[in-house]
């Protein structure tokens, strides 16, 4: 029986979160930003994995960002701001995860990127940290 091609993307990706994870570790001074995202939405958590719980989270779900999201206009690619599916609304989370986590006085953190590619929304959030004034 032959795996198709989705499910052969979703064992590389972890196979390459697993060897990430073995250098990445979150301390308590250095908590560990994560990155999942769908098809739709984007999320990212910082995490202390001494603990072993999360510090802080944001995602394109919020009810803090939808606000700006909606004040978005178009950019010039044919993929419309607005979306959650678009760089612009990654970089908006990366932002709001910043400012969340300054307010909790967590100024570095380790980047996860789970297993993706960095490139597209996952650098998005990435710098949308860094322009908050968290050192990723």
């Amino acid at each position: 029986m032959s795996e198709s091609a989705l499910a052969k993307r979703k064992k590389a990706r972890l196979r390459t979160k697993i060897r990430i994870r073995k250098k990445i570790v979150g301390t308590g001074e250095r908590p560990r930003l994560s990155i999942f995202k769908s098809s739709k939405h984007i999320y990212g958590q910082i995490i202390s994995d001494v603990s072993g719980e999360t510090l802080v989270s944001a995602s394109t779900l919020d009810k803090d960002l939808q606000a700006e999201l909606s004040a978005l206009g178009k950019d010039d690619s044919h993929n419309n701001a607005r979306s959650s599916k678009s760089v612009a609304s990654a970089r908006a989370v990366g932002r709001l995860l910043a400012k969340r986590s300054l307010d909790k006085k967590i100024e570095h953190v380790v980047f996860d990127r789970n297993g993706y590619v960095f490139k597209g929304r996952v650098k998005a959030v990435a710098d949308g940290a860094r322009e908050a004034g968290l050192k990723v």
